[in-house]
């Protein structure tokens, strides 16, 4: 058996690895699911994400776009409208994002102490 590591890109492993993480990442699964409503303008996602940079907004969208998974059009108006929307394959992707945002929203409070309890414990029991 041969040990695939991150720098052989054209093992299949890898390939997935690199898909998982595009549509993992915190960024692109909230773009993801604010998409699924409708197409949306860079403003509009811009707005609705809270701590997202605009350099990182455009490039989340832009990898998104490259991998397929979103489609960006311009309307030539002064100034442009840039619309964003979820391709067909994007589409496929709300049921599992739906999925995993909602698990969060519901063990969010879970999650918190849970890293209270667990930071404590690191600090020998010193609370701050």
């Amino acid at each position: 058996m041969t040990r695939v590591t991150h720098t052989d890109v054209r093992e299949p492993t890898c390939e997935l690895r690199e898909i998982l993480d595009r549509v993992g990442d915190k960024w692109s699964m909230l773009v993801l699911h604010l998409l699924a409503a409708g197409p949306r303008r860079y403003s509009e996602l811009h707005r609705a994400i809270d701590g997202i940079s605009p350099r990182m907004l455009t490039l989340t969208l832009r990898s998104l776009e490259r991998d397929g998974l979103v489609s960006r059009s311009v309307t030539p108006t002064s100034p442009p409208r840039v619309d964003y929307t979820l391709t067909a394959v994007g589409e496929t992707l709300q049921p599992p994002v739906h999925a995993l945002i909602e698990w969060a929203q519901v063990h969010r409070d879970y999650v918190s102490k849970s890293r209270e309890h667990y930071d404590i414990a690191e600090r020998g029991g010193q609370a701050l």
